[in-house]
């Protein structure tokens, strides 16, 4: 059974879905598309835990939040929404903009955070070639909304030339989280969260909780050499690598992510690194 909730933030109305049962971690997607990036995983992990399952503002059924909002306020509306839920402290699973929310998370609220795992997660702002191409993309949909062609192109961006051949089931849920969105929500966050996001490469040192960072092996925007160097200047820092992924690792590649997870829990003495 899963349980749902609408919680007032002050990035606007998160949908909340709770599922499985055990202690709690909450799970923070990626960029375009929404909580239903983790479906491939989430059965397996609520078997020993209490998922947390956030689509983030302007994302799957969540409300559209204020323009010009900060990966600051994502971090303590996420205080909120465990507040809401009565939970103290959970471990952090995120991928790319759910791994920036969840290293910002750790730094603000460090006693409400007991772990972090990013997944895909560049911590250095767009470089100018992905700003171009970002810019295009939020011009296009601000003028059309979320088109086939563009949400074609959303999914053929996030996935391997392999996925994209022997996957439509991926690619689908990908291209419907991307459809599904509300429209403003969706188009401030592309500026809020894409084009304006900053250097957070400088928290990494100052993060007192275990965090893995994990690489997918296909991915130019974060390969596994620069995520191995990121993961260094973290004081509980490690890096695990995804063969056969690009941008969304735990769609992708759903058992070796876990793999790798539940190894990094075992390692810091999670209670449930045995599930």
């Amino acid at each position: 059974m899963s349980r749902i909730e609408l919680i007032p933030t002050k990035v606007g109305d998160l949908f909340v879905e709770v599922v499985g049962s055990g202690p709690p971690v909450l799970l923070w997607h990626s960029m375009l598309v929404d909580r239903t990036q983790w479906k491939r995983m989430a059965d397996s992990l609520a078997g020993g835990r209490t998922l947390v399952l956030v689509d983030g503002p302007g994302h799957g059924r969540s409300g559209a939040p204020p323009a010009g909002y900060t990966l600051e306020d994502c971090a303590d509306a996420a205080g909120e929404v465990l507040t809401a839920l009565g939970v103290d402290a959970v471990d952090w699973l995120g991928s790319a903009w759910g791994g920036h929310v969840g290293l910002v998370f750790a730094a603000r609220h460090p006693r409400r955070c007991l772990s972090v795992v990013t997944v895909a997660t560049p911590v250095a702002p767009l470089e100018t070639a992905e700003r171009v191409q970002t810019r295009v993309l939020a011009g296009v949909y601000g003028a059309l909304g979320p088109v086939r062609p563009l949400a074609d192109g959303v999914a053929d961006a996030l996935l391997t030339r392999r996925s994209k051949r022997t996957d439509p089931e991926g690619r689908r849920i990908v291209r419907d989280a991307f459809v599904r969105a509300g429209r403003v929500g969706m188009h401030r966050s592309m500026h809020a969260m894409m084009l304006r996001r900053p250097d957070i490469g400088g928290l990494l040192p100052t993060l007192t909780a275990p965090v893995l960072v994990i690489a997918g092996s296909d991915d130019r925007m974060w390969p596994p050499e620069v995520a191995a160097r990121s993961a260094a200047t973290v004081p509980r820092g490690c890096c695990a690598v995804v063969d056969g992924a690009h941008r969304l690792p735990a769609l992708e590649r759903p058992e070796a992510v876990l793999t790798h997870v539940r190894a990094f829990w075992a390692r810091i003495g999670s209670v449930s690194s045995a599930n």
